[in-house]
């Protein structure tokens, strides 16, 4: 299925908890200057989304995400890392533009880095092309990357970050996640992996999270509902992370109860992180 697209829900809440677990990771492994590291997106999205006339700004979810911290001077530190990058792609200080997570990567990795892409929405490929334009570091493929990951792991680097993030459109990606997970940490035990689901209504969704906590893996699984637990929709979000940096979830625990704070709902159940295999 090709209905979804990222820039639907550009800056929303689950694209600030995303994010901001990418940038403390990259930031963190990108200290070692002297190891090239690839990044691997399996649903890359465009790159950069126009919030104001893209898809973006038919629901405007960044309003309940990224805009309530736009204009504020009290992040905690690891929160503004994220912020700032944001603003790092609107220049003028005006919320305008939204960017991916592989421009997120692209900003934070030098030349000796590379960037590995998939996407399979023919429209989001074209712009994800013109987004690299002459960009040497990246690569884009038209491609499933969910199928992609058992072909080019490990990469030559020995040393990632794969994001995993699709759109849960159909109840097969559930299993398809958690089975290319299971492939890549069997392939690539070392890398970091960086999973994110949504939290719904919904008993394949509770299944599928009692099933990451099975993985006999050294992770940091993460939850933020932002609305009661109950009821139709996305509640909130989660980022299952497999080798975690040791800092991370240090990171964390000093940003959610502010993210709980300005964008949850009132009611909403608190945030959560579970570490294993430590």
């Amino acid at each position: 299925m090709l209905s979804y697209r990222h820039a639907f829900h550009a800056g929303n809440h689950a694209d600030v908890l995303k994010h901001l677990v990418e940038v403390l990771i990259l930031q963190y492994l990108v200290q070692k200057r002297d190891k090239p590291l690839r990044y691997i997106d399996t649903h890359a999205g465009p790159g950069v989304v126009a919030l104001r006339t893209s898809f973006a700004s038919k629901n405007r979810e960044f309003d309940s995400g990224i805009a309530r911290l736009w204009g504020r001077s009290d992040l905690p530190p690891p929160l503004e890392h994220y912020v700032n990058m944001v603003r790092s792609f609107n220049p003028s200080s005006e919320l305008l533009h939204y960017p991916g997570s592989p421009a997120i990567a692209a900003s934070i990795l030098g030349a000796a880095h590379r960037l590995q892409l998939f996407e399979l929405h023919p429209d989001d490929v074209s712009r994800l092309d013109d987004w690299v334009g002459r960009d040497r570091r990246i690569k884009v493929q038209q491609a499933d990357g969910f199928s992609a990951l058992k072909a080019i792991l490990p990469p030559p680097e020995r040393r990632a970050l794969v994001l995993i993030d699709p759109p849960y459109e159909v109840k097969t990606d559930y299993d398809t996640a958690i089975a290319a997970l299971e492939v890549g940490c069997k392939k690539f035990a070392t890398g970091v992996y960086a999973l994110w689901y949504p939290l719904l209504d919904r008993d394949d969704v509770s299944v599928f999270v009692e099933r990451l906590k099975m993985m006999p893996v050294k992770s940091l699984l993460v939850e933020f509902p932002v609305q009661s637990l109950t009821g139709e929709g996305m509640r909130g979000s989660g980022m299952f992370i497999v080798n975690p940096p040791w800092i991370l979830q240090q990171q964390l625990e000093n940003c959610l109860p502010y993210l709980q704070a300005v964008l949850a709902e009132s009611g909403a159940p608190l945030w959560s992180m579970r570490s294993h295999g430590e």
